[in-house]
């Protein structure tokens, strides 16, 4: 695995970039309220159906959770983008003995509660009309290492245009519940349950 060398002047620079950037390619991006816990790192296991969900969910680690932001990326995709390394990326590479480095690196930094890693549990892209989410185990195996409290949240972008030509996000986070006290089966129903509620919830959002 390669580890992230995380800068802080490079990470504000991006996120103001991908604040703007977002902002000219959405009408908006409508966080729901949430109340993270306090005290605690957050792992944001996102529903991935898009090239957006990375940025989408770095604007949401900081200006709404108020953390510090690291992702997990496909070797294959570190690769291409290596520069994300400096604004919390790192990489993780399937079916080989270094994925297990990269679990122990990732529950180290989840061990800081100033802390978020977003991670995409479905593995790859599906699409946003996806009513299953797919929940591979490396997660589980990841939550089970870390040490300090640490709060697992689900982040379900979903995507609407109403009237608009660009389209609105609506990004539904809720509390799966704290890494160190669910089963890899509570976590699956869990997230199910909350993709739904996001699902139903959205039906209703206001434009």
């Amino acid at each position: 695995m390669v580890p992230s060398r995380k800068k802080k002047f490079w990470s504000k620079l991006f996120i103001r970039c991908v604040k703007w950037w977002i902002g000219r390619n959405f009408k908006e991006v409508n966080v729901q309220p949430f109340e993270p816990r306090p005290g605690h790192s957050i792992l944001l296991l996102t529903n991935h159906f898009s090239w957006w969900d990375g940025f989408i969910a770095n604007r949401t680690a900081v200006y709404d959770l108020k953390k510090q932001f690291y992702i997990m990326m496909q070797q294959d995709q570190f690769d291409q983008h290596s520069y994300f390394r400096y604004i919390g990326a790192y990489s993780i590479q399937k079916g080989s003995r270094a994925i297990l480095d990269s679990l122990s690196y990732s529950a180290g930094i989840l061990n800081d509660p100033d802390n978020l890693i977003v991670i995409f549990p479905q593995g790859e892209l599906y699409s946003n009309h996806e009513t299953f989410i797919r929940v591979e185990t490396g997660v589980y195996k990841l939550m089970r290492q870390i040490k300090g409290p640490c709060q697992v949240v689900y982040h379900c972008t979903l995507i609407d245009y109403f009237e608009s030509l660009k389209p609105r996000a609506y990004v539904h986070l809720f509390d799966l519940g704290v890494a160190g006290e669910l089963s890899f089966e509570q976590l699956k129903e869990n997230i199910n349950n909350a993709h739904q509620q996001a699902l139903k919830n959205q039906i209703n959002m206001e434009h």
